[in-house]
């Protein structure tokens, strides 16, 4: 059996770059016609059929599009993909769901893509929370000229990326206990191998500064984002001296929050009295739990629909009409960023009177 060409084999006959095949094949304005004609009458002499991740999406004729979304049940993940298709239902294109699973971080999820890309029905990719190695490969489709945007992830980005602005969402939450007057204010982080955790904890440092008030390592522990987490760590704290205590503490999402308040009740620990509570994600339990929960409410809706539809515009790219290198080209232009304004939703839980919505910039 003679051996299929592969995409390195066309770039050799060709007398191009892979890259070059990669943009032909994925209909890319950036490639003048005589090399674009050159590229295609070797791939169809050679009988060349594409089965990389990153030439999967030549022709640019497929109606769907590939969601990338991890298989933990973060409440916010429904608002996320409902904004999605709220958008979606106004086009021509369906969307394709394929989870995959997130306890490592670190996983080689190459063979993910490529089996989602092979059957060349996906015209692009929107990726959510796909975490620091998996991120790494989308880039690199993404440099190989295949639409991608990620929503959120575990490290900064390179990609067309949408994400909320969690700095300013911590910072706006620690203010607002400080400005009540607490100084002694603890935080329950995320784990650190999340982006969201370090910003949140970037935006609490940035708050206590901004007041003169130095951090105490005493009142700084991890958490994993789930209840259990913030039980325990809430359990720490009050296990401290009366006088090292802290009188509020911010947790970095209300699931963590919520074990706050079954540790404070088992303690004899009133909140707000004895101490204020606010928590990041503004989950649907927390206007019902009692205190009603002061938190940061991400705008996971406008996160689905803003990542949609930066796809749907490089989609759109990709189809323009090809140009001729011999007219001047423009500047390239950075792949986009979209960051979202947090809100901070005050209830009972911080020890306020009125229930407000402070939106951060």
């Amino acid at each position: 059996m003679a051996k299929k060409p592969t995409i390195d084999d066309i770039a050799r006959l060709a007398s191009v770059s892979r890259g070059t095949v990669s943009r032909v094949l994925n209909r890319r304005p950036d490639v003048d016609r005589e090399t674009r004609a050159r590229v295609l009458k070797v791939i169809e002499e050679q009988g060349y059929a594409p089965s990389l991740a990153a030439a999967g999406l030549a022709g640019g004729r497929t109606r769907l599009i590939g969601a990338l979304v991890p298989v933990f049940t973060w409440p916010i993940l429904a608002d996320l993909v409902r904004g999605i298709t709220e958008i979606l239902k106004q086009t021509s294109y369906e969307l394709v769901l394929y989870t995959f699973d997130d306890e490592d971080l670190t996983r080689d999820r190459r063979d993910v893509v490529n089996r989602l890309l092979a059957t060349h029905l996906t015209a692009g990719l929107l990726a959510i929370y796909p975490g620091s190695l998996f991120s790494a490969q989308l880039t690199e489709l993404h440099e190989q000229g295949v639409p991608v945007v990620i929503i959120d992830d575990q490290q900064a980005q390179v990609t067309p990326w949408v994400r909320a602005d969690d700095v300013g969402g911590a910072y706006s939450a620690v203010r607002h206990l400080i400005q009540l007057g607490h100084r002694r204010i603890a935080h329950i982080q995320g784990p650190h191998d999340y982006l969201v955790s370090l910003d949140r904890h970037q935006g609490y440092l940035r708050a206590l500064e901004e007041a003169s008030i130095a951090p105490d390592p005493r009142l700084i522990v991890e958490g994993d984002f789930l209840p259990q987490s913030g039980y325990a760590r809430a359990q720490q704290f009050f296990d401290l001296p009366p006088d090292d205590r802290p009188t509020a503490i911010f947790a970095s999402a209300d699931q963590m929050a919520y074990g706050v308040l079954r540790a404070a009740e088992e303690r004899g620990v009133a909140v707000p009295r004895d101490l204020a509570l606010v928590g990041y994600d503004d989950d649907a339990p927390s206007a019902h739990v009692l205190p009603p929960l002061t938190t940061v409410h991400q705008p996971s809706y406008e996160m689905g629909q803003e990542g949609i539809r930066l796809l749907l515009k490089l989609l759109a790219a990709a189809d323009a009409p090809d140009f001729d290198l011999a007219t001047p080209a423009a500047q390239p232009v950075p792949p986009p960023r979209i960051v979202l304004p947090t809100t901070l939703i005050v209830r009972a839980s911080c020890g306020a009177t009125e229930h407000v919505a402070l939106k951060t910039t």
